[in-house]
This record gives C-alpha cells, sequence and structure tokens, in this order.
C-alpha cells in the first residue's frame, strides 16, 4: 500500500523522523514497499530532502491537477533525466501532462534537415520553437512541468503570471548537486557549456537555493522542493491529481 506522508513543519525542513500518517487511495501491489507521497505547499512552502531529511523508500511528489512545476538546477545536474523518467504523460483524470525541455526541441532539430549545421547557426529557431511551445502548453490549462536553467528569471514571471492569471499553482523543484558532480554530468552526455556560462548558471541557482532554504520563493510560487542527487534517485514519480 502507497502512504502519504505528513511532512510539516514551519521551517520546510523535512523532519528525518517523518512517518507516514494516512494512507492514500492508491494500492500497490502485494510486498511492494510503501511510497512517501509529499504534497509540497500543502503544510509548508519548503520542502528540503536533501541528505538525512529525505524520507525512507521510494518518493511521489504530488501536485494539483492544473499546476505548473518548474525543475531547475545547473546544466549536467539531472533535470531532463529526472523529468523524462517521472513526469506522466496523463494526470490523475487523464489529461495530458506537457513535458517542456528545451533539449528535446534540440534534439529534434539535431536529427532534422539542419543536422549537418553547427548547433550555433540554427539556436535561436530552436529556442524560439521552445518558447512558442511552451506558450502554448500555458494556455492549455493542462498540468506542465518545464525544464529550467536557471538564469533565465523572465521566464519564470511568465509562468507564474500565467498560473496567477488561470488560478493555478506554480511549483519549484530544484536539484542541488555539487558542482563537480554537474561538471561529470555534462561529459557524459557529451554536452557542455563555457565556464563563464557554467559560473552564470551557478550563481543563478545558488541564489535559488539559497532563498529557498530561507522560504523565500520566487514572487508568484506557492511552493519549492529541494532534491540532491540521491533524493532525485528515491523520486519514483510525479503526479497531477
Amino acid at each position: 500500500m502507497h502512504s502519504e506522508a505528513a511532512f510539516g513543519a514551519t521551517s520546510g525542513v523535512v523532519p528525518p523522523d517523518a512517518v507516514p500518517t494516512a494512507p492514500s487511495a492508491a494500492m500497490s501491489r502485494p510486498g511492494r514497499a510503501r511510497r512517501a507521497v509529499i504534497r509540497p505547499g500543502r503544510r509548508t512552502a519548503v520542502v528540503d530532502l536533501r541528505g538525512e531529511r529525505r524520507p525512507p523508500g521510494a518518493t511521489e511528489l504530488r501536485f494539483p491537477a492544473g499546476d505548473l512545476v518548474v525543475v531547475s538546477g545547473l546544466p549536467g545536474s539531472g533535470k531532463s533525466t529526472l523529468m523524462h523518467r517521472v513526469v506522466p504523460s496523463l494526470d490523475g483524470h487523464g489529461a495530458v501532462v506537457h513535458r517542456i525541455d528545451s533539449q528535446d526541441v534540440r534534439e529534434r532539430w539535431e536529427h532534422g534537415r539542419l543536422r549537418r549545421l553547427p548547433y550555433g547557426l540554427y539556436r535561436p529557431l530552436v529556442r524560439a520553437a521552445h518558447y512558442l511551445t511552451l506558450g502554448r502548453a500555458l494556455r492549455s490549462g493542462a498540468s506542465v512541468v518545464v525544464h529550467d536553467c536557471g538564469t533565465l528569471a523572465w521566464v519564470r514571471r511568465w509562468i507564474a503570471r500565467a498560473a496567477r492569471r488561470g488560478g493555478r499553482g506554480a511549483h519549484l523543484v530544484l536539484l542541488d548537486v555539487a558542482p563537480e558532480v554537474a561538471l561529470s554530468g555534462q561529459e557524459s552526455r557529451g554536452r557542455g557549456v563555457s565556464g563563464y556560462a557554467f559560473a552564470r548558471h551557478r550563481g543563478a541557482v545558488g541564489r535559488l537555493v539559497g532563498a529557498a532554504e530561507s522560504a523565500r520563493l520566487p514572487k508568484g510560487f506557492c511552493s519549492a522542493v529541494l532534491l540532491d542527487r540521491r533524493a532525485a534517485s528515491a523520486l519514483e514519480t510525479v503526479t497531477f491529481h
């Protein structure tokens, strides 16, 4: 049986001894370990699952259907991998969940007619296509999960405005990994960023993480979840109900 964990602390830090307190409606197969269900924004604005604060076993992040989730972190921290692994195609009511990742757009173009050209030549077209796709998803009223590099605050403001206009919630999921881990991730995927760009990303993501640790969220956002590499690996799914 899955179980819903009540993680409520005014500081936003998940206590290491938190235990499931109420069974969820979903049932698992016999013998399967219970899954801790975490509802960001319900009891506290910031949920910190890093280090010893991570509950034992697999976890699920559950958001209201139609809400917007921004996944942010350093290049190479595992944002795209996490999104592909845990974001469902449908919400709990059978409606589409939009997964918006600029890497998906880039890969489609790289395998298209422009594949023989250097990426720098058609990068503006990839970015335009990405933002057009994001705009359509935000206007649809459906649940959306967005890949965020951390340096573009205007994109988060755009998402927050869309949430406010639609009466929906906006949430942050922050991957807090060491710079050397992120650089290794870039190397393994064969795509890196310049030292200057990486320094900008480190500054932007560091400010986001530091603000979340102090329970200061970007304007228009109602919750943030902090994950380290182990917590991200333990995250089994993101659901919208």
